[in-house]
């Protein structure tokens, strides 16, 4: 009898916290012939998503719309080969060791003089040719009360890609039962060295393959955004949105203005800028939201980061063949990268980049899904 009740108990214990494995399964071999994993979270509303150890990359994220239909509102590939592609644009992954642009891909750090890989025109992008997107991550996955969790590690050696220090970064992936995806990004290093971390997904809350973005809805808690030059650096000012097409202070769709005539949208294609966060950094706080107004469903992002970089997709062209075998076209995705400011290593101004050895990095995005009724009964 008693150990009828012990084992009840267990399982109430277990059923709490939520214990259901985690699912896991190859998804293919590098070129060197590193074998890589499919991790699949689910909570009970029916919000699952797929993360790989390749790069952190989200491959997948299903969410229920107001008719209760789940949709895969990600863009990206069915299978390991699509994340090979040259020049893939960063489809769900984890960038860095410096996420968006460096300028002329170099900067200067204790007085020495860096130099990086220019793979975007003249300037270092998402932290160069072989970035955290395209590494394998040592992966360990478990469940508690708080969700089921993906925990990620990756050793950035001195060096690599022409950074100082050795990085140890850990990426925390957890899915709650308030279909909350939380990235709880931190890391060491033994030498003074520069570190910016995101995520690089492409949202369209419609469902991927669904059509372009243009009637999705954005609000960015955000009053001044940074202005860019011709190849997309920040010029060092902080520009109030006011009376400009940046000003998303209230929920406006993308397409309302983006093909107005600005100069900062002729400069990006269309919105490819950072927004300076209203909200004190590190302060876990809401930095934007977007509603597809046709679904009813609804994207919150959270960050304790200073800025929000909004990229509409503009430089998708069709060449690409994503989920389904479907051309992904022009802004059919868009993206809210939380982060640094772009290019903050050679912007003193701007809040510092810079980890040294004895700090911890750490810092937090959640991404919440929920449901806007407002239409249901109309």
């Amino acid at each position: 009898m008693k150990v009828l009740i012990v084992c009840l108990m267990l399982c109430v214990i277990a059923c709490a916290a939520g214990t259901r494995a985690i699912s896991k399964q190859s998804f293919g071999k590098t070129a060197e012939g590193e074998e890589v994993y499919l991790y699949t979270l689910k909570n009970s509303t029916g919000t699952e998503v797929a993360i790989t150890n390749y790069g952190g990359t989200i491959v997948s994220l299903k969410v229920p719309d107001r008719a209760g239909k789940i949709e895969d509102v990600v863009l990206g590939y069915d299978d390991f080969n699509g994340y090979l592609t040259p020049k893939s644009p960063y489809f769900g992954a984890t960038v860095g060791r410096y996420a968006n642009r460096i300028a002329k891909a170099k900067f200067t750090l204790d007085g020495k003089e860096y130099h990086l890989a220019a793979n975007n025109g003249p300037n270092s992008l998402h932290g160069g040719l072989k970035g955290f997107d395209k590494q394998v991550w040592s992966a360990k996955d478990y469940t508690d009360a708080k969700g089921e969790h993906l925990a990620l590690h990756y050793l950035s050696e001195d060096g690599e890609e022409g950074y100082p220090g050795n990085l140890n970064v850990q990426v925390i992936f957890t899915l709650t039962p308030r279909s909350e995806l939380q990235i709880e990004y931190s890391a060491t290093t033994d030498r003074d060295t520069v570190l910016n971390l995101t995520n690089h997904s492409y949202f369209n809350l419609a469902g991927q393959g669904k059509g372009d973005i243009l009637k999705t809805q954005i609000t960015l808690l955000a009053s001044r955004f940074t202005p860019v030059d011709e190849t997309l650096i920040p010029t060092g000012e902080l520009r109030s949105v006011a009376g400009t097409p940046f000003d998303f202070r209230k929920p406006t769709a993308i397409g309302e203005r983006i093909d107005a005539s600005d100069e900062q949208l002729k400069l990006g294609h269309g919105y490819d800028h950072n927004w300076v966060l209203d909200a004190p950094a590190g302060k876990l706080s809401l930095a934007a939201r977007a509603v597809d107004p046709d679904s009813g469903r609804v994207l919150e992002v959270l960050t304790t980061q200073p800025g929000v970089q909004l990229y509409t997709g503009n430089f998708l062209d069709g060449s690409i063949s994503g989920k389904g075998s479907k051309p992904i076209n022009h802004r059919t995705g868009f993206c809210l990268e939380t982060q640094h400011f772009p290019d903050s290593p050679n912007h003193p101004a701007f809040p510092t980049a810079g980890l040294k050895p004895g700090q911890h990095f750490h810092s937090t995005t959640v991404f919440r899904f929920s449901i806007d009724r407002s239409k249901q009964d109309k």
